[in-house]
């Protein structure tokens, strides 16, 4: 009943307008970037006035989804022109229409894209509330269409169709379930900017877990969202999870480039990228090693941060009962993708444990496996171009080695590791300019000082246990405590002013680390061995200067206590001790008259 060509050649204007929107536009130039958009938005407006004047005739309901489509499509349009008024207001016209029929297979579809458009749009104008009110009726519509009809509805573009040319159930129903999975996707966007967090690591989990079985994903961006999503798995401390993540995201990583997927559009500059992606994965891999690690230590570490034995036999005593039961129930929840994907990402996770380690064999596979990734993160990150990211990686290694490093139990070995730790970091301190770099630099300083430190503890048990004490030893103790010594002291300076005065009151975020350096520097001078008494009366005052600065500087500042209570209280010991230590020195010093 319409003008010229009657019905055919309205549903191809519609279809001329969607090709120029969503393929013609990828090639516009830069100059004009929505060239095809406004080409396509004046054949809709002319699809549209075709409509009204074949409104005469036809049934009310079915004029008015086809003008509910054409809304939609010129709000869309709008929105990616960036005219968000204009866009807004076709969407909520679109809506008004179907507000009536919103639960008929017609017209559910529709309504839903609608309210996810219109989620998008309240987004980019950051008003993320209003985004998410439009997001959850959405979601809401989808639960309670698929309770009380469930049949597959109608694409929208169905509704500027030819009869023959109407899609099968089987493609509705795909087109449908991808429409709620762009629902949960923005949803879990949303919550995330309004800090719920865990209700966005559960949204991002069904989006995910969705993308997979309706093959709706880009191999890269899937991958990248569920090595995020590990993330935070690890700061709930769930392994398994946090394990199954990323074995999946490392699946479908592979694919990227080989699998046409059904969204395989992904750019050059995807490709461009792809190892930069994969060395960001190996990164969010070795966080799970040293995650696992430093937590198995929190579980069997004494007070004074040594392994327990009675704590580690409890705690195999315990695993060898629960192991089976809580993996399987907990399995069931998580699990990603189709059997195919499903056997290669059992096959990744089984090559690192999702248990707590309880010993040092245990410890060293996981080790082992973190070490790993640290090469291939450095393949990518490395130090010309990606200074601090390389840098954080180095880091994370040297931290691996300090967590395994725990789980020794031969003192030397454990010397041996630290050794390592210091291999890798003094190159990098050495190269770095503080100028631009000074919080890495005191980060660096403070980890070779403590790690000096922990060798020269280490040295001074294994002396403990001989008969005596032989110049090599003695030697290296001394030069460990020099060194661990001079990065106190670095980091020290690092905190004066240009006229090298040391801070009055310090910064909230350097109090601890300062604090403890004192204290350490202390500690260091008191186990520095000489037989010169002078020498040692030197030291034993220099000792009694630093303890006594932590002990001053908390009476000033009473609020400073809570964040060096262990080393305040052994500094007013040895503040109140050292003096008569001294004093009987200097009486076997001083010549008898």
């Amino acid at each position: 009943a319409t003008a010229a060509g009657g019905w055919p050649a309205v549903c191809g204007k519609f279809r001329a307008a969607r090709t120029l929107s969503a393929v013609e536009s990828l090639k516009d130039p830069e100059t004009e970037p929505y060239r095809s958009k406004y080409s396509a938005r004046a054949l809709l407006q002319e699809v549209k006035q075709l409509l009204s004047a074949a409104e005469e005739g036809g049934e009310a309901r079915v004029l008015a989804v086809r003008r509910a489509v054409l809304e939609y499509e010129l709000g869309v349009n709008h929105t990616d022109t960036e005219e968000l008024s204009a866009g807004e207001e076709h969407l909520q016209r679109c809506t008004q229409l179907l507000e009536p029929h919103r639960l008929s297979p017609h017209c559910v579809s529709l309504y839903i894209q609608a309210q996810n458009n219109l989620g998008i749009l309240w987004s980019r104008r950051d008003e993320i509330e209003t985004a998410q009110t439009y997001l959850e009726s959405a979601e809401a519509l989808y639960n309670q269409y698929m309770k009380e009809d469930g049949n597959p509805p109608l694409d929208p573009s169905e509704h500027f169709m030819a009869e023959e040319e109407k899609l099968t159930d089987q493609e509705r129903s795909k087109r449908f379930e991808k429409a709620y999975t762009h629902t949960l996707y923005y949803l879990a966007q949303a919550y995330q900017h309004l800090d719920m967090i865990e209700k966005a690591a559960q949204y991002c989990h069904t989006t995910l877990k969705r993308q997979l079985e309706y093959c709706g994903y880009y191999p890269v961006e899937w991958a990248r969202n569920a090595a995020t999503l590990s993330q935070y798995y690890l700061s709930k401390e769930c392994f398994m999870e946090a394990r199954h993540c990323l074995a999946a995201a490392s699946v479908i990583f592979s694919q990227a480039g080989q699998v046409p997927s059904a969204e395989d559009n992904e750019t050059e500059q995807d490709q461009h990228d792809l190892p930069e992606r994969k060395a960001e994965i190996a990164r969010c891999w070795i966080k799970y090693c040293l995650n696992l690690l430093q937590s198995a230590r929190k579980l069997l570490e004494d007070n004074i941060g040594e392994l327990d034995p009675d704590r580690q036999l409890e705690l195999k005593a315990q695993r060898k009962n629960e192991e089976d039961e809580k993996e399987k129930g907990r399995k069931k929840a998580v699990l990603f993708g189709t059997s195919d994907i499903c056997d290669s990402v059992l096959a990744m996770e089984e090559k690192v444990s999702s248990v707590y380690p309880l010993d040092f064999q245990e410890a060293r596979e996981i080790f082992l496996v973190g070490q790993n990734y640290v090469q291939e993160a450095k393949e990518f990150f490395q130090v010309d171009g990606y200074v601090t990211d390389h840098i954080e990686i180095v880091q994370d290694h040297s931290a691996l080695f300090k967590v395994l490093a725990f789980f020794e139990e031969d003192y030397e070995r454990r010397c041996k590791m630290h050794k390592r730790r210091i291999d890798m970091l003094e190159p990098i301190y050495a190269d770095l300019n503080p100028q631009y770099y000074l919080l890495i630099c005191r980060q660096l300083q403070c980890e070779l000082a403590d790690t000096y430190f922990e060798m020269m503890d280490l040295k001074v048990a294994i002396g403990n246990r001989l008969e005596k004490l032989d110049s090599h030893t003695v030697k290296k103790i001394n030069s460990l405590a020099q060194f661990a010594i001079k990065y106190y002291e670095l980091f020290l300076d690092s905190l004066r002013n240009p006229d090298k005065v040391f801070p009055e009151k310090l910064e909230e975020d350097v109090l601890r680390p300062a604090m403890v350096a004192k204290f350490h520097i202390a500690r260091l001078y008191g186990k520095l061995i000489t037989s010169d008494s002078k020498k040692q009366l030197e030291n034993m005052q220099t000792s009694l200067e630093y303890y006594t600065f932590l002990v001053d500087y908390c009476e000033k500042y009473p609020d400073a206590v809570p964040a060096v209570e262990t080393e305040l209280e052994l500094s007013k010991e040895m503040v109140s001790l050292l003096p008569a230590s001294m004093e009987r020195l200097r009486a076997n010093l001083s010549p008898c008259v």
